[in-house]
């Protein structure tokens, strides 16, 4: 009869060692390596997913507009180009009027932002400090701003500032007739002016969220001090809310930048906006220069593109880490 060697005395068996503590966290550690090894590749191919899709046109837009000619009819040249040229680009600054434009728009989205900021900081801080009737019914019509799609109110807003003449005030020094306001900068201006202007419902709610969020005792120290309500508001107020500033600011550039709603329904000028002049770019070059075939009218659209672009990344890398401390302060994310 066949009988098992027992273990020497002081010497620790396999199945001793599975049964021991130390084994035991040596499997929950590997089990937990190689979990963290799956989450963490599923999460890079969604990551990589995700930033192929929103990346793939834009990088697709910037290396066609380096194509020449013999790249673009080429049907083995998809992405990098063989023959790379700028003269997309030149043709492109030229026929977009590129600085003098840039300058325009930039003075426009400037100016429309400034507007905003001190307008919708006002609104936001009295719906956060100050109790007034029907303080819930008007914050509610805020809100209804921020949600009501705009395709909605596109012609009672063409048809105010075609025939602009409120409670007929204008028409006494018009003859009895409104003026019309459309292809200016006009109509942006005023609705900015009065708290309706692009996102505007938005930015009164980000400053409102952001107010609620700073302790009053600032003001009642500001008051003890003898600081009345604009001073408190201009000189303490304000500079704590400089995150709130910052991001409504990179999001009124952005939006009032890229805008294409209020540009085309108040029929903006060209000389006023360059992503006005950059739809009709393709046309202006294809009669001037003699390009007739689609594809090649294409890249020069795409250096156009390309250059409008710039500015607006150039903002936001500069304002990035303000941005998103910004947004995470004023209560606009979960």
């Amino acid at each position: 009869m066949q009988t098992t060697k027992a273990a020497p005395e002081g010497k620790l068996t396999w199945q001793g060692f599975r049964n021991s503590p130390a084994y035991a966290n040596q499997r929950d550690k590997a089990l937990n390596g190689m979990k963290n090894l799956v989450l963490g590749l599923f999460r890079l191919i969604v990551i990589a997913g995700i930033s192929y899709v929103i990346l793939a046109p834009v990088i697709n837009i910037i290396t066609n507009s380096f194509f020449s000619r013999q790249d673009s009819i080429n049907p083995m040249v998809f992405t990098i180009p063989i023959s790379p040229t700028l003269e997309r680009y030149s043709m492109a600054l030229k026929y977009l009027d590129y600085l003098p434009i840039l300058g325009n728009t930039l003075l426009y989205v400037t100016g429309v932002t400034l507007i905003q900021l001190l307008i919708c900081s006002m609104v936001g801080y009295g719906f956060a400090r100050y109790r007034f009737p029907l303080k819930g019914l008007l914050f509610g019509f805020v809100l209804v701003m921020i949600v009501i799609p705009l395709n909605t109110i596109q012609f009672p807003l063409y048809t105010t500032f075609r025939f602009f003449n409120p409670l007929g005030i204008v028409g006494l020094f018009n003859g009895g007739k409104g003026i019309n306001l459309l292809q200016t900068a006009w109509p942006t201006v005023i609705m900015s002016v009065f708290g309706c202007g692009l996102r505007s419902g938005l930015y009164i709610y980000i400053f409102n969220q952001f107010f609620r969020g700073l302790p009053k005792e600032i003001e009642e120290a500001a008051l003890v001090d003898g600081a009345g309500t604009a001073r408190t508001y201009f000189t303490i107020m304000m500079p704590n809310a400089a995150p709130a500033v910052i991001t409504v600011a990179v999001f009124s550039i952005v939006w009032q930048y890229n805008d294409s709603f209020f540009a085309n329904t108040f029929n903006i000028s060209d000389s006023i906006l360059v992503t006005r002049k950059l739809e009709s770019l393709i046309n202006v070059i294809a009669n001037a220069e003699k390009v007739l075939t689609i594809r090649e009218q294409q890249l020069y659209f795409d250096a156009g593109v390309v250059l409008v672009l710039v500015p607006v990344v150039v903002i936001y890398l500069v304002l990035q880490r303000r941005f998103i401390e910004g947004v995470e302060r004023s209560g606009i994310v979960g």
